[in-house]
């Protein structure tokens, strides 16, 4: 499908692939840290280690969407690549040796603060290279394309470990893995080149003599309260995601825990990675049908829905517990997940300029990696270490519940603001 202006191939590619490099990152740290023999996985290590990788951001993101609204955001996103390139060759000899420490943790944490500085410079720039009217179409084939990739990449990564562990030690085939997401970084980097200086933007540097950081981030907060929708829309995305993140969890210790033996990490991850591909399907299909369902019932009326459209699944899994039903719950969440996520993406998109955009993605940003931080820690708090829960899958339920039919309840949820660009 057409969606416009030519430069959206451009950032497609360099968004896919970043994140096809996300996938296979994140394949290694998971081997290494939640899915290996010597390290027993439990609810309250992993909420940390969703935790560890994420809040640092939330403090950063401030000067993040300074950044994004005032320089070029082709040559941020640029040096960005390239810092997390040499980032990770560091990361790759930290756990060819074995660590385990703060030094490790500080160059993660790095690595996911970069990553989050080129989601946010990208999305931002979306509206640039793209027609108003195809902005859902263009989130869709953006969000989703990435998260296909992160999937993609996982399975490249886990594959790649199989390959290497015949050979090497399991650290050592970490580490190796860890490098060919290092060169997948620095090949989007080189991408972002075909992209002109001020292509994605920022359009107006007016704002160039201001202060930097919480300053201007409250500033971008304050146009965003005037689009009353944008800030609810952003608040239930951020919702579903950490509702999100703690079923991941708890898939994530059922697999490791209770559906495998706990002595075996290897086929937990593989479980794990087969449930990924699942909500990866449901991710795709979420993606799929919202153009054509905003076309329908139009931007707010459809993320209400998708909203709790996938919860039956939950009350299902409740029921009656198993793998299967767990799949299932997996599949359609991911899909009303993403639903939301693509949807809501293109309603604050048209609704903000181009001036704040960088500060309110960045914000958008912080809502939801604080939500993955709640939920996460919610999870800990709920799960016991072999992941059977009946409790959390009800948590979920209603908390979607009560966000959709409250939060987004239609007497409030609305256009009523004249979109800024």
């Amino acid at each position: 499908m057409k969606v416009g202006k030519s430069g959206l191939s451009k950032v497609l590619i360099v968004r896919w692939l970043g994140q096809i490099s996300d996938g296979i990152f994140q394949s290694a740290l998971a081997s290494f840290v939640l899915f290996s023999p010597e390290r027993q996985t439990n609810p309250v290590s992993a909420a940390l280690a969703f935790s560890v990788v994420l809040l640092p951001y939330s403090i950063v993101g401030p000067y993040v969407g300074t950044l994004l609204d005032r320089f070029s955001r082709q040559r941020i996103i640029q040096f960005a690549n390239y810092s997390r390139a040499a980032n990770l060759l560091i990361i790759a000899l930290l756990i060819r040796q074995g660590s385990t420490g703060v030094l490790l943790t500080l160059f993660v944490l790095i690595a996911f603060g970069i990553n989050r500085l080129i989601l946010a410079g990208l999305s931002a720039g979306l509206p640039l290279v793209v027609l108003k009217e195809k902005l859902v179409t263009a989130n869709a084939l953006a969000v989703t394309g990435g998260t296909i990739g992160v999937v993609l990449g996982g399975g490249i990564g886990i594959g790649a470990k199989k390959l290497f562990d015949a050979h090497l030690s399991s650290d050592v085939s970490d580490g190796f893995i860890i490098l060919i997401a290092c060169l997948c970084y620095l090949t989007s980097g080189l991408l972002v080149r075909r992209l002109r200086r001020f292509e994605i933007g920022p359009k107006e540097l007016e704002s160039s003599q201001q202060d930097a950081g919480w300053g201007e981030m409250v500033e971008g907060f304050h146009i965003l309260r005037s689009h009353g929708d944008s800030l609810r829309g952003i608040i239930a995305t951020a919702i579903q995601r950490g509702g999100l993140t703690s079923l991941t969890m708890m898939v994530l210790l059922l697999e490791r825990n209770t559906y495998h033996n706990p002595n075996n990490p290897d086929a937990g991850l593989s479980g794990f990675a087969a449930m990924l591909t699942i909500a990866g399907f449901g991710i795709a299909l979420g993606a799929f049908v919202s153009p054509f369902l905003v076309g329908r019932f139009g931007r707010h009326k459809w993320i209400r829905i998708a909203m709790v459209i996938g919860t039956p699944s939950l009350i299902l899994y409740s029921l009656i517990p198993s793998v299967y039903t767990i799949g299932i719950t997996a599949f359609s969440l991911a899909a009303a997940g993403q639903a939301v996520k693509v949807t809501n993406d293109a309603l604050v998109q048209a609704k903000i300029h181009d001036e704040y955009r960088g500060r309110v993605f960045a914000f958008y940003d912080m809502a939801v990696n604080s939500a993955i931080v709640i939920g996460a820690f919610i999870a800990a708090f709920v799960l016991p270490i072999s992941g059977n829960s009946k409790l959390l899958p009800l948590i979920i339920f209603l908390t979607y519940g009560l966000t959709s039919f409250g939060l987004l309840r239609k007497t409030t949820f609305v256009n009523r603001s004249l979109p800024t660009i």
